[in-house]
């Protein structure tokens, strides 16, 4: 079993910074995957950001509305993916939500890949 845990949200006013945090936990073989996603009262759940492992590389992919603003990190020793959102504003308000695509031995013992997801944590940006 394989669990997301996300952690730092909360509420923060026009123009400030939250440092968002995902740790994946359980039994872990490979990670391929891991992003944040949001979603908006009313709105579906949208791409924020994504980190994605491949031939040995990391690849970062970004909504065009958080690009430049927002930063996607991983700790690879620590299976954690990390969201710096700076210079944030109303619209940034949401649930966010990590995901991870992540390969794992099911009871028989055949490797595959599953997608999970946490929680979720708020973001309110208000004055």
């Amino acid at each position: 079993q394989v669990h997301l845990v996300e952690s730092g949200g909360g509420l923060v006013q026009p123009g400030g910074s939250l440092r968002l945090s995902c740790a994946a936990s359980g039994s872990i073989f490979s990670i391929y995957a891991m992003g944040w996603y949001r979603q908006a009262p009313g709105k579906q759940r949208d791409l924020v950001a994504s980190v994605t492992s491949e031939g040995g590389g990391a690849y970062t992919n970004y909504a065009d509305s958080v690009k430049g603003r927002f930063t996607i990190s991983r700790d690879n020793a620590k299976n954690t993916v990390y969201l710096q959102m700076n210079s944030l504003k109303p619209e940034d308000t949401a649930v966010y939500y990590c995901g991870a695509a992540i390969g794992a031995f099911d009871s028989d013992n055949v490797l595959r890949r599953h997608d999970y997801w946490g929680p979720g944590t708020q973001v309110t940006v208000s004055s």
